[in-house]
């Protein structure tokens, strides 16, 4: 999707990390037992990455990207403005859309850039976990290089609503949290039909609905953050959505694709809930209410 040039980006809270060094893990059981929980949703086997003992995490200098992302212009040049972007357009969506679904709506509490590695209240993460939402601290961590692998890796075909689902996606998973539908989830299982892929298709439907509206979603001012979504971005958008899907990344590891071990979904599941999301808003984003003979 490409920004509407003078849609007021600056009020975005996303800052930028510095490369963190000397990077431990304290806390013991608790910081385990965090960095578990994100293992599980990602469906990444995430505690190889933890320190021992009590050491002292540093964290590097953040710098608030509000003085540099002022603009939709900004937002169409540089990919960390594009994230204040999405931001900006994500918050003011979901504001509006959240108390017509009987929820309330809290912003998260961060968007983190990050470079290589860094510190979260879920444990010590690097990029090679790929973007992810925490919910002990309710931010969003992103290192933008991801966009590269994507492409490079697993095959997508790019494009700035591919990037823009990725974090469409990981603030479906706030929405969950803040509704409770991720406390109510039983995200031991896993599967086509377990409640960790159900968690994982719900959030990209959330970004399906998202991109519908997107284009409606104004500033302050009464402008629109975004132009109208076109046909060549939505197969961008479901280019990356089937390019993290759990048997492309099997088979893109050499491996066979087995459907007992799912935690986010096939290809064609991702896509499927992206689109349901597209065409029915929020509220076709039921995920847990479908037999597993239908999912």
């Amino acid at each position: 999707m490409t920004f509407n040039d003078d849609a007021d980006i600056s009020g975005n809270k996303v800052k930028r990390r510095g490369r963190t060094t000397g990077l431990a893990v304290g806390g013991g059981a608790v910081g385990l037992i965090a960095i578990a929980l994100i293992s599980q949703l990602l469906g990444v086997d995430l505690t190889g990455i933890l320190g021992g003992g009590n050491s002292t995490q540093q964290i590097g200098e953040e710098t608030n990207l509000s003085a540099e992302c002022k603009t939709g212009a900004d937002a169409n040049a540089n990919v960390d403005c594009r994230m204040g972007g999405a931001y900006e357009s994500l918050d003011a969506y979901w504001a509006a859309e959240l108390p017509t679904l009987g929820a309330s709506y809290t912003s998260p509490s961060g968007f983190i850039i990050f470079e290589g590695q860094t510190n979260t209240a879920c444990g010590a993460a690097s990029s090679a976990t790929g973007p992810f939402y925490c919910p002990p601290d309710a931010t969003i961590y992103i290192d933008t290089s991801f966009y590269d692998e994507l492409r490079n890796r697993f095959g997508s075909s790019g494009g700035p609503l591919a990037e823009l689902y990725v974090v469409a996606h990981e603030w479906g998973h706030h929405i969950q949290q803040i509704t409770g539908i991720m406390d109510r989830a039983n995200r031991q299982g896993t599967g086509p039909a377990s409640d960790s892929v159900r968690i994982e298709v719900q959030a990209d439907c959330f970004a399906g609905a998202w991109v519908a509206a997107a284009s409606d979603t104004s500033d302050e001012r009464g402008v629109r953050f975004l132009k109208p979504v076109t046909q060549a971005q939505i197969r961008d958008a479901l280019s990356a959505a089937a390019a993290v899907g759990d048997d492309r990344i099997q088979q893109a590891s050499g491996g066979q694709v087995h459907p007992e071990s799912w935690t986010h979904g096939s290809s064609e599941q991702r896509q499927k809930w992206f689109m349901a999301g597209y065409n029915g808003g929020p509220g076709a984003c039921d995920t847990f209410s479908v037999p597993a003979s239908q999912f």
